[in-house]
Order: C-alpha cells, then structure tokens, then sequence
C-alpha cells in the first residue's frame, strides 16, 4: 500500500473532511460530539450517519472515502460487526480503539473487554490492532471458518480520531445483510446480521446511508426494503449506488441503475447518489488517485447525464454536509428535551433507592427515613388531608369511580373508604333484604330490578337480587312461620318470639354482603399501602418490607376485623331488641294508614249518589251523597270478625318492617365504624413507623435494608448515568444557551 495510504495521522487530506462543516454547522455538530463524548450513546439516541446495506455492497468503501481512513479489507475484518468511527478535533492527530460490550453478554465478560484500548499514531499499526480487537470479542481473525461465537458479533468496535483537521462527526459502518446462511454463517448469524442492521436504521436520529451495488438487481437487495419499514417517506435515507463501472455501457441494466440514480424508481427524498469505488486490482492506489478515476468516469460514462451534485465522493461530503446539518439542528431541541426527561428519571431512581446501606447503622436510619416519610403520606391519607405533593400525581392507580365514573386515585385513601361506605350503605339498602313486598296501598317504594348489576359479577346476580313478593304472599309466609312458632297466646295473638324468625330469614344476606364490603375496603387499604412503598423505596426493600411487616400487620387487622363482624352477627342472629322510637312510630303509622284504607273502602261501599230532581237534564248535574250509618258499621264489624284469622299476620309484618328499617341502619353503622374504621382504616400509619423501626433489632433491619451487591451496581450505573446527564446538560445550557438564539 503507498505512502498515501498508510502512515502517520497527519498525512494531508483530499478535499478534506472539513468539507462536510461550515463555521455554524460545526457549532452544532460540536454540540452532539461533546454530549456523545459523555458517554450519553446508550442513554440517548444521537444523530449519526449509518452506512448500510448487503454483504460486498460496498459500504467499508464508501465509508473510506468519506472519512480517509485506510480500513483494512481483506478477511472481511469489518464487516462482522457494527464500527463506530468517532471524528473529534483536537490540538494533536491520534487515533484509539476500543470494543463496547453488547449488554447481553455476561457482566464479567463485559467487564474483560471494556479494559482492552489501544491507541495508535500511525495507520500502518491499524490491521494489527484491530485483530487484537476481534480476539477481545472471541473472534479468530485468521480464520475463515465459524467461531465460538459465531461469525458475526454484537460487540462494537470504537474508533476515535483526533485531529486539529477532524470535524465533530460519527459514522457507523455495520455488517452487511445476508440473504442464506452458507459456509461458516449459521441461520442465527444472519438473525444477528438483521437484528444489528434494525438496531441502527431503526433509530429516528439516525440519517441511512443506504448502499447498494451495481452489480446486482436492486430489487434483490434487501436493505432497500429495510430502511423503507423504518423511514417509510424516505425522510432519512441518502440511497447510494457503487460499482456503476462494473455496468456494460449502453445496456439495459445501466439505464435502469441511471433511472433509479434519478429517484424515478425507489423513491427517497434525500435522493441518491452514485460513487465508483476502487476495484480490488487498485486497491494499492492511493485516495487521491481514487478521486481522479473516478472523477474521469462520471465526466465519460453514460452517467454523465446526471446531475453534477448526485456523482463521487467531494460531492456527496457537500451533500452530507447539509443534510446532516439540517437533520441535527431539527433533532437538537428534541435531543435536549429528551436528556432532560432522562436526568429527571434516573434522578428519581436514584432517589428511591434512598441512601447508601452497608452497615446496621445505615440500615436503621434509612428504615427510620423511609417509615417516617410513609408514616406522614399515610397519616394525611387516612385523616383526609390531600394537601400534600403526593397526593396531586397523576393518576395511575384507580381506587374508585364517582357517579361520574371520574376515577380517585387511591392514594387518597380515606377519600376512597368513604365512598365504598357510601356506596355499601346505598347497595344495602336496596339488595341486603331477602324478601321485597310490594305494598303499594301502604307507601312502599316501587321494586327496582337494576338494584343488584353492581355485586352481580361477585355474587351472582340471582343470589344477590332480592325475591319479589305481593303482599297476599308475604302474609301466606308470616302465616307459615306463626303456624311453627306458636305457644300458649290466645287466638289473634301470636308468639313474640315470632318477629325475630322473620326478622333471621328476612336479613339472612346482611353477613354476605358485609364481609364482601369489609375485604373490598382492606384490599384498597393494601393497595394503597403496596403503592405507597413502591414509590418510596427500592424493589428489594419493597418486598421484604411487605413480607416481613406490612403483609402480617394487614393480615392481623383483617383478623381482628373478622372477629368484630362475627360479635355483631352473633348480636343480630339474637331475638331483636329496640329502645328507638321509631320502631313504635313505624307500627303505628302502618296500622293508621291501614285502618284509613279500611274505612274509605268500607264508607265509599256504604255511600249513594244520587242527581238532584232539579238537575235533570243538565250536561253536569249537581249530586248528593248520602252514607248508610248502618251499614257501614255492620260491613265494619263483619269485616274485624272476617279478617280474625289474618290480624296477627298484619300485626306481625308490621313489626317486621318496623325492626329491619331500624336495625338495618344500626348493622350499616357498626360495620362502618365498629368493623371498618376500627379495625382496617384507623392507625393504618402505625404499622411501619419510626416507633416500629426503633423497636428493631440490627438484624431485623439488615435483614430488610441492606443493599445486595445488583443494588449497589445499579446505584453506581444510576450515579454514573446522572453524571453523564449532568456533563450533557451542561453542553447545552452552554453551548446551545449561548450561541442558539
């Protein structure tokens, strides 16, 4: 190879890369290359150019053309994985290698091939430090056959070059697409080959340098088809054209490359640009030789009939030059926006992982942290006091839906139990009686047969629906249940004990739906508690939290809550007992409003309308009507004597209706109270308090606290993350802040 080709750094430059930067577009690709240098390419998509295409397209060449940088290209050394050429300036010419690990690899791998970088000053040292770098990778570059890892790798190999000449500029030249596995490519090398090609292209700050080769039917190449599903309208993607020489002049295949060269076949809107590389018989002339060749074929050939600015390389550097200017100052405030979202994120992060924990003492003041700030989020939850930050996020977690379906975060806990109370008070109003008589003459409210849709996934709507009865077959059961349960009582009256078989049978759901209610309102109260310790602290901590304190404390009150029910049931399966006066003004009432119907019955049969002798024949004549005195008081006493036998099944039902409205209220208030405010929501932040923490042993709390060793390396990788972040922001308040304007 000559001199032109190989040697020190600072061999002079063709047209020069400088080409590719004015003064304002080299400002904002200095931008981009001070983040990049932050080491911010795994945390943020940065603009780059992409050369990309299928095996033996002609990329590496294309990509030494651009940059000036001699690859070496026998044994195919770069195309079997992805190299990343990074252009910086600097006082001094220097080039350094080094091979970033793909993340899939295990840790300690990963760890062996971040130590290896080599740094060179001369080019002739090139070939060798790149074999050293695929040995570093597990790849034999000597050999031709297949390799431990196969023949392609997902590691990349990094190449900085400095120099005072250098633009700020990243280039990436990744393996060619492979149509068929063959001798020494596996199927699952040609799947690494296209799952690279998609990493890359499928970036949206990414600009596709997609090369295909003259040699071969462009429909046959699939890269094309590639960077189509990802820039779908061409917005991104430059289409280059190699080995234009290699087409017999005049033929039908040179006209279809020059009609495809114009954008009338595959259509980009960055266009497409053709190149004549050097053939493998002048791969010793040197790149200014290469310039003049191919110069001389674009002024000869049938390509001379496209445009000036579409044909080699010093024009596609001008062309590169504005699109990539304009592609990167489109990106730059979107670039931005997206650092400072992540620096927001890996901030919070880190935060919740909380203070470093290695010993008991670390351990215990980050537990008295952590549970004295949950200890006050659960404190104004519970006791309604939403002023909080906490309180005012955006709602992830539904813990309930109003009347307008609007949801409530659970967070706002005790706004939550409020509404369940609410809601179990109105549902058991309507659903919690077995038995729904219709008596309408007595003022009962119509029956509503929607009343049970809201518990029917739980329950079943059938079991849960109150069965409709008129109230002849109302009275035909207190008939049934008098008929079992009477005792010495004379005849008309019935056994007291009476009232308190209808009162068993008719609330015989009230136990179902009240413990449904009880497990609802504990299930929000532990979610929101799950939620609460999601948010402050780390996942380790998280759940060995749960499991060692919150889970138990829970389980308890649930406990203690069943037992409260299983008191109050054991009172309401007892004989009723009321001292409220409104049982007494109930009965009373019922029985006036049924002596009242009686009457008007009995007096509109006795009564007789009769027309005034002087009314006759006139269209609306005045009328008269007279009671029989007698025979009202005889249809009153036949009725008492008639419905003998039915009095004390009146009586009776009346007595039903009286104890079960105020009994069901006074049920609907323990459970709200004695059951759920008690024993599940009040003190709900005393089961992890700094108090709780205090009373710790230290191997309780190192239990709980302490880091394992993944923590402490995702704390170093968020700490590493955030400096990066920081270094990028300061970039651009600085250099964007100043000069942006």
């Amino acid at each position: 190879m000559s001199h032109a080709r190989r040697g020190a750094l600072d061999l002079s430059t063709t047209s020069s890369l400088e080409d590719l930067q004015t003064d304002e577009q080299r400002r904002i690709l200095d931008t981009v290359a001070q983040v990049r240098k932050c080491g911010l390419e795994s945390i943020l998509s940065l603009p780059q150019l992409v050369v990309c295409g299928d095996q033996s397209a002609g990329k590496s060449s294309v990509l030494e053309a651009l940059t000036e940088i001699p690859f070496p290209r026998s044994d195919n050394l770069c195309t079997r994985f992805a190299t990343e050429i990074i252009l910086r300036r600097a006082p001094s010419d220097f080039l350094t290698i080094k091979v970033i690990p793909d993340e899939q690899r295990p840790v300690h791998e990963q760890n062996s091939i971040k130590t290896f970088e080599e740094s060179i000053t001369n080019f002739d040292d090139l070939p060798k430090i790149m074999g050293l770098a695929m040995k570093v990778m597990g790849m034999d570059a000597d050999s031709e056959t297949d390799t431990p890892l196969g023949a392609f790798a997902r590691d990349v190999l990094s190449i900085t070059i400095e120099g005072p000449s250098r633009p700020q500029l990243t280039l990436v030249d990744i393996p060619g697409l492979i149509a068929n596995a063959t001798k020494g490519v596996t199927e699952a090398d040609v799947k690494m080959v296209t799952e690279i090609t998609d990493h890359y292209i499928s970036q949206p700050r990414t600009i596709c340098l997609a090369v295909i080769s003259a040699t071969n039917d462009h429909a046959n190449q699939p890269i094309l088809t590639r960077v189509k599903r990802y820039d779908p309208e061409g917005d991104r993607t430059l289409g280059i054209i190699t080995k234009p020489d290699r087409l017999p002049p005049g033929s039908g295949s040179e006209k279809a490359f020059i009609s495809l060269a114009r954008n009338e076949d595959v259509f980009f809107k960055l266009g497409w640009h053709v190149l004549k590389n050097r053939k493998f018989e002048e791969q010793d002339c040197s790149l200014r030789e290469r310039n003049y060749a191919e110069t001389a074929f674009f002024r000869t050939s049938n390509f001379n009939v496209l445009p000036k600015e579409s044909v080699g390389i010093d024009t596609l550097r001008s062309r590169l030059s504005v699109l990539l200017f304009e592609h990167v100052k489109q990106e730059l405030p979107k670039l931005r926006q997206d650092l400072e979202n992540a620096l927001n994120e890996t901030k919070y992060q880190l935060d919740v992982m909380g203070s470093r924990r290695s010993s008991p003492a670390d351990c215990k003041a980050y537990l008295t942290q952590l549970s004295l700030d949950i200890y006050e989020v659960s404190k104004a939850a519970v006791d309604g006091h939403y002023e909080g930050e906490y309180f005012h996020k955006e709602i992830t977690d539904e813990g309930f839906k109003d009347g307008d379906d609007t949801p409530i975060s659970i967070a706002r806990i005790r706004a939550v139990v409020q509404n369940f109370n609410s809601e179990f008070s109105e549902t058991f109003r309507k659903v919690a009686h077995k038995y729904h008589i219709d008596l309408d003459k007595d003022g009962l409210s119509p029956f509503d047969p929607k009343c049970a849709d809201g518990l029917g996934d739980r329950f079943g709507k059938a079991q849960i629906t109150p069965i409709r009865w008129t109230k002849d077959e109302a009275l035909k059961w207190v008939a049934h249940v008098l008929a079992r349960t009477r005792g010495r009582e004379l005849v008309g009256n019935y056994n007291p004990l009476l009232v308190g078989e209808l009162f068993w049978e008719q609330s015989s759901k009230w136990q179902l739906l009240a413990i449904d209610h009880i497990e609802c309102v504990a299930d929000q109260c532990s979610k929101f508690l799950k939620m609460l310790l999601h948010d402050k602290c780390p996942k380790d901590v998280e759940s060995r939290l749960w499991d060692t304190k919150i889970h138990d404390a829970l389980k308890q009150r649930s406990h203690l809550a069943s037992e409260e029910l299983a008191k109050i049931m054991e009172d309401t399966k007892g004989y009723p007992i009321n001292y409220n006066h409104y049982y007494t003004d109930t009965i009373k009432r019922r029985r006036q409003n049924r002596q009242r119907i009686a009457i008007k019955e009995t007096a509109e049969k006795a009564s007789k309308t009769t027309i005034l002798p002087e009314q006759a024949g006139v269209e609306n004549p005045a009328v008269t009507t007279a009671v029989d005195i007698d025979q009202l008081v005889q249809s009153l006493a036949d009725s008492n004597e008639h419905n003998m036998e039915n009095f004390s099944c009146e009586e009776a039902l009346d007595c039903l209706f009286a104890i079960y409205k105020v009994s069901q209220k006074t049920f609907i208030a323990n459970i709200t109270t004695q059951v759920i405010e008690r024993h599940i929501v009040r003190g709900l932040e005393k089961i992890f308090s700094p108090v709780v923490v205090n009373a710790m042993s230290d191997a309780e709390v190192e239990a709980i606290a302490s880091e394992p060793l993944s923590a402490k390396r995702q704390r170093e990788f968020l700490e590493e993350r955030i400096k990066k972040l920081k270094d990028g922001h300061e970039i651009f308040r600085g250099v964007m802040g100043s000069s942006g304007k």
